[in-house]
């Protein structure tokens, strides 16, 4: 069967099932996940994990797997990657809220911005938190501030949350050492300097886009703050009235989110140097000091920290038991942890049907300019398996020939940017970033389908429209 037939058959049981039938996210996705592998051929798996560079033997033992194995693994891979994650991120969110350090952190910007400017504020910093730091980490992060931030503002609650996701997908997909920028670079002989400089260009540009269409939407669909099981509506407007000496200082409310951030930056910038410093040649004291910043950097590590940070910080404002925030925290986050997983799975399926390797053999011959063609590709390959990182990797795989080889009249930085904007194009329901956007803003599936989706586009065919000028104008070569 054709893989783009068993794609078609996946999204009609997922949104069908989600918006016509009502079921629960988590059911749908399970189920197209089945029916998707049902319908894949052994072959198709075969060649699938020939491509993802295992052996033939192991190979042919993964296309031999039950189907019922190869989703549980998908989703145990996802879980792998998210699970401490987000759970350990509702616990830093519960807690910024309850002690009141997320009201401190937002008076702060309110007093350097103004009421009217606390959006832009957001957007620019969650661009520049999120180039070294993963797309979700950065929602887990500003979440709790955005619902802070909209309780005080009294509206504008969609917009502050699309500025956020604005800022930080951009800054994943355009600008190194974000991990689909940093192969892509790799892949296609980019100098890493130059990819930084060309990402941000283009990115303050796409954010900037994205920012005015969030204002449309927010006006045309205005959407409230609503109750959710870790942020009650009535807890963060009690928080909201407090005097200021009752909360706690802007350097202690900061500790939960700069720990984390401080950690993972060190971590990416050490990265970064050890490519060009023999490590068998330095001292003692330099190679533990590596294996601290290993240590503390790696992402989970990092949020773990974060939240004890944040339980110090609430038991210090709170003189009474924490099990009972920790516990609403944990049944917010094991209901997202179960739809992301699931959302992996069925993503995880599309990936085995070889739909990526199709759209390169469709894509091989398509005579049409390079650049439009790198983001079609990239936009394709995202809308179709849901992840940008998996569309940053295929696309620049299939276009490195071109790249190195092509006789470009300009810089391939212009065919990377294209490619980063591209993967853009189209979160839903088979991207796990979607349900937890979703499930951290309380947005219903349509809703986010309505503005998330379209916002995402708008700034992807900004970032083409302005690296085709920039190619032309500036050719760098």
């Amino acid at each position: 069967m054709d893989p783009f037939l068993l794609l078609f058959f996946g999204i009609i049981i997922v949104v069908g099932g989600i918006i016509g039938l009502k079921l629960h996210p988590f059911l749908a996705l399970v189920l197209a996940a089945f029916v998707v592998a049902t319908l894949t051929p052994a072959s198709y798996v075969e060649q699938f994990g020939i491509a993802k560079g295992l052996t033939a033997g192991d190979a042919l033992a993964l296309s031999k797997k039950n189907v019922g194995e190869r989703i549980a693994t998908e989703f145990g891979n996802t879980c792998g990657k998210i699970g401490i994650l987000i759970a350990m991120a509702a616990i830093i969110g519960k807690c910024l809220l309850e002690s009141g350090a997320a009201e401190r952190i937002i008076r702060s910007i309110l007093s350097l911005t103004g009421m009217e400017k606390a959006p832009i504020a957001f957007l620019v910093s969650s661009f520049f938190v999120g180039i070294p730091v993963f797309f979700d980490t950065v929602i887990f992060l500003m979440m709790p501030l955005v619902k802070s931030m909209a309780m005080r503002l009294g509206k504008n609650y969609l917009l502050l949350v699309l500025c956020i996701m604005a800022g930080a997908a951009m800054a994943n997909s355009l600008v190194p050492p974000a991990p689909g920028p940093l192969f892509l670079i790799a892949e296609m002989q980019i100098p890493i300097g130059l990819m930084m400089m060309g990402g941000i260009t283009v990115g303050l540009f796409t954010i900037s886009s994205g920012y005015l269409f969030a204002v449309w939407l927010n006006k045309k669909w205005p959407v409230n703050l609503r109750d959710s099981v870790d942020a009650k509506i009535e807890e963060i407007k009690t928080i909201s009235e407090r005097k200021e000496s009752d909360l706690p200082g802007l350097g202690i409310s900061l500790l939960p989110i700069l720990i984390p951030l401080i950690c993972i930056c060190a971590d990416t910038v050490l990265s970064l140097k050890l490519k060009s410093i023999d490590l068998n040649t330095s001292t003692e004291f330099f190679k533990f000091l590596v294996m601290i910043i290993k240590f503390l950097g790696n992402k989970n590590t990092a949020i773990v920290l974060g939240a004890i940070a944040a339980l110090l910080v609430l038991s210090a404002q709170k003189k009474q038991n924490l099990a009972e925030f920790i516990q609403s925290a944990l049944l917010s986050a094991g209901g997202i942890i179960l739809i992301t997983a699931a959302g992996g799975a069925f993503g995880g399926m599309l990936q085995q049907t070889g739909i990526s390797a199709r759209i390169a053999t469709a894509t091989s011959d398509y005579q049409m300019a390079l650049i439009p063609l790198a983001f079609l590709i990239s936009a394709v390959i995202r809308t179709a398996q849901g992840s940008a990182t998996v569309a940053l990797i295929t696309a620049s795989g299939i276009l490195s020939g071109l790249a190195l080889h092509g006789g470009l009249t300009f810089n391939p930085l212009y065919l990377g940017l294209a490619i980063g904007c591209g993967s853009k194009l189209v979160p839903w329901m088979n991207d796990s970033g979607f349900w937890i956007i979703c499930k951290l803003s309380n947005l219903t599936e349509k809703e986010a389908l309505k503005t998330i989706t379209p916002m995402f586009a708008v700034m992807g065919f900004t970032g083409l429209i302005i690296i085709m000028l920039g190619a032309k104008l500036f050719p760098l070569i």
